[in-house]
């Protein structure tokens, strides 16, 4: 099985925990919900503001203020684009605001997603770190797609991870779940997993036998 159809059924789960997480549309968590409409203070004095408006179409940096700077953002995009090579024709990650997706994410004031800031954010300079100490001071989205690949294999997991890469691993598997989370909550993702939504059908065939006798229907 080939990388990318490793990350469709990543990307099959991914899709459906960040569906309903998905920022800045909608709920991420109870707390989240102390304080709507009000911008009344949540747990620990916080306040969280008020829902958006569900109409509305946001910019980056609408809701709440970014995290990452120019060079962690080129970082990002880089990495997200070697995760997920685009199909012949298709968009890169990048393209699609997978990126923004993620710094969106470690940059809202959730209890949930304020912990995956500093991981990302640490983890972003690592990368650029050693890919300078590796290949002549290099940032990492500009070395060749072979060197980038070099880098990733050390801290992905495929292989035995060295004892000195443990935490950019962790950093790894976490930016890989939010990378996959973007691309398959995108119109180019859903094509890819085979999800249809909530489209017309010319013909329905309405529950298959199995699941009728099941209901106890038939």
């Amino acid at each position: 099985m080939d990388r990318r159809e490793v990350l469709r059924w990543i990307g099959g789960a991914a899709a459906a925990a960040a569906a309903a997480s998905r920022l800045p549309v909608g709920e991420a968590q109870t707390s989240a919900r102390i304080g709507r409409q009000t911008g009344a203070p949540g747990p620990g004095g916080a306040r969280i503001g008020s829902d958006p408006i569900l109409n509305k179409n946001y910019s980056p940096g609408d809701l709440w203020p970014l995290t990452l700077d120019a060079a962690r953002r080129r970082a990002a995009a880089a990495l997200c684009d070697l995760i997920l090579p685009p199909e012949p024709g298709d968009k890169r990650p990048s393209e699609l605001g997978v990126p923004d997706f993620i710094d969106e994410w470690i940059s809202s004031p959730y209890d949930e997603t304020s912990k995956d800031r500093p991981v990302i954010v640490d983890g972003l300079a690592w990368i650029d770190a050693e890919s300078g100490r590796r290949f002549g001071g290099k940032a990492f989205a500009d070395l060749a797609e072979a060197q980038q690949c070099a880098i990733a294999d050390d801290i992905c997991g495929k292989k035995s991870v060295k004892t000195e890469f443990k935490t950019a691993q962790r950093f790894f598997e976490r930016f890989r779940w939010l990378a996959a989370s973007g691309y398959y909550t995108t119109p180019q993702g859903w094509k890819d997993i085979g999800y249809v939504g909530n489209v017309p059908t010319i013909e329905f065939a309405g529950p298959t036998p199995e699941a009728l006798r099941h209901l106890g229907l038939i």
